[in-house]
């Protein structure tokens, strides 16, 4: 057992990660039906003690990821006891800003090392009543990345760095890197994580899996660490388009507490409908024409991609769009102002009272602990937050940020050119990592702040890598038409002709001859 989970089995009071000598499983195959009830109840209890020793030999030994922080002993056990239900024990990682019964939520930050409420967020709840088993918590960018202007995506001070499986030394983005790295190196079924502007999407491709971002309001956020009101959202990450969908049915459900699910339960039976079937045949399809980036490699890796989709029947219609600069200021206004104001309320409402119990507590907790806490990147953010207070300014952001990214920005573009979804090259290749000058985004790829500030649904699907280094395929929808855009993203991954480079758990270029 690695250092960090040491130190954290006894921070956590968690029990020792169970080694048994069984084979380590392979993904287990997406199955095709609207709803899954597994027949062989062997198969999910050896599934599970696979992932635990699969979890043990690449996460604290061998690459030593640092994806997972913790793990549940008794996985094997709640697996077997629940094969007759919809998910049939499937294993799930959970992203640590979201709260389960068995450990505290810590959101990366020493300074809610003790949170534990012992209770459920809702949706963890819905995902142990389809039969999905919380296999453990994965590492996360501290606070979801929203601390300081010059952070490293995946460094928490409880869980360390993590590293990414295709290239040890190359970023696996954040916020949700704990749970794309997990889920690249086969340690469960699938994992939640959580998206404010690209956390799910940015993780995902960049470690080669499907991440879905689901429409705000499709997945609770109750007893979810807060950044925005606004934009927050949970959602799966997994190998398929089939696996995602059927987890984000597992955790979607109407919540009288989050105002903004009251269609969820509306909308949730057809997630999963006509998955295995669809077809791209008819479907218009928008391409951002000016948002593949000034990449050849990546300009023909997304080339391919068009070829599939015009080969399977789809119709491909140009659409030229750049995002109005005004989206991007206003949302960080929002961001500031929400992320004070939801995080006060979730700090304040606690039961552990010997712990900050606001933002400027929290910021005053990393000042007195800055030798763990600020060693790398400062909280810039946390102050600016502080000092956003202002109420008509935010109101104005808000609504200006949301009138052109949704109405005047994806609908827009979706009606004027009558398309069904957006789709565009989800990133650049993996950066590497360098703690002591922070990330290294590169932008002009995408639209992943628009589908984000709008609150719609945004789908990414492997579609090749560069040098190794995975790159996505973003599948962009209008609100609440999640089941659409999940269908013709798996109708895509169904004709993908490139070929999907594998994870290669050592650092990039390692043992090939390097100009």
């Amino acid at each position: 057992m690695s250092t960090i989970r040491t130190a954290l089995a006894l921070m956590l009071a968690s029990t020792p990660l169970t080694a048994l000598p069984l084979p380590v499983l392979a993904q287990e195959k997406a199955q095709e039906q609207d709803v899954i009830i597994l027949r062989e109840p062997p198969r999910a209890v050896l599934s599970a003690h696979s992932y635990l020793d699969r979890i043990e030999a690449v996460d604290d030994n061998g690459p030593a990821l640092n994806a997972v922080i913790v793990v549940n002993p008794d996985a094997p056990m709640e697996a077997g006891k629940a094969v007759q239900l919809p998910l049939g024990g499937r294993t799930v990682l959970v992203k640590d800003n979201i709260e389960t019964r068995e450990w505290p939520t810590t959101a990366g930050s020493l300074a809610l090392k003790d949170n534990r409420t012992e209770r459920d967020a809702p949706l963890i709840a819905n995902l142990r009543a389809a039969g999905g088993v919380v296999l453990g918590k994965t590492n996360l960018s501290e606070w979801a990345n929203f601390r300081d202007t010059s952070s490293s995506s995946g460094w928490s001070a409880v869980g360390g760095l993590t590293r990414n499986p295709y290239a040890l030394d190359r970023t696996a983005c954040g916020s949700s890197s704990g749970s794309g790295a997990a889920i690249a190196a086969d340690l469960a079924w699938a994992a939640i994580g959580t998206e404010t502007d690209g956390s799910i999407t940015c993780p995902a491709a960049i470690n080669g899996i499907v991440g879905f971002k689901p429409t705000v309001g499709m997945v609770s956020r109750t007893h979810v660490v807060p950044i925005s009101v606004s934009q927050d959202t949970a959602g799966p990450m997994a190998k398929s388009v089939p696996d995602a969908a059927l987890l984000l049915w597992a955790i979607t459900g109407s919540d009288p507490a989050d105002p903004a699910t009251a269609e969820a339960d509306k909308y949730r039976p057809g997630l999963t409908s006509g998955i295995a079937t669809s077809s791209l045949k008819g479907v218009r399809i928008g391409v951002l024409v000016q948002r593949v980036g000034p990449r050849k490699d990546i300009g023909a890796l997304f080339g391919t991609a068009l070829d599939d989709l015009r080969g399977a029947g789809a119709i491909l219609v140009d659409v030229e769009y750049q995002p109005d600069p005004a989206i991007g200021h206003d949302e960080f206004t929002v961001l500031l102002f929400e992320f004070r104001e939801g995080l006060d309320a979730y700090l304040g409402s606690l039961p552990n009272t010997a712990q900050p119990r606001s933002l400027a507590e929290v910021i005053t907790f990393n000042e007195a602990n800055a030798d763990t806490e600020l060693r790398w990147f400062g909280q810039s953010l946390f102050i600016m937050a502080q000092e956003t207070t202002d109420r008509e300014a935010y109101e104005a952001a808000r609504a200006n940020s949301l009138r052109l990214a949704g109405p005047e920005g994806i609908d827009k573009l979706l009606r004027g050119n009558d398309v069904a979804v957006l789709i565009a090259p989800t990133n650049n290749p993996a950066w590497t990592i360098d703690l002591v000058n922070g990330d290294n985004f590169t932008g002009g790829v995408g639209l992943t702040g628009l589908a984000a500030v709008a609150g719609y649904p945004h789908l990414t699907v492997p579609m090749g890598a560069v040098e190794g280094l995975p790159i996505g395929l973003s599948f962009i929808g209008t609100k609440w038409d999640d089941a659409r855009v999940l269908a013709i993203g798996a109708a895509y991954e169904r004709v993908r002709s490139a070929e999907l480079a594998a994870p290669s758990l050592e650092p990039w270029g390692e043992g090939e001859a390097l100009p």
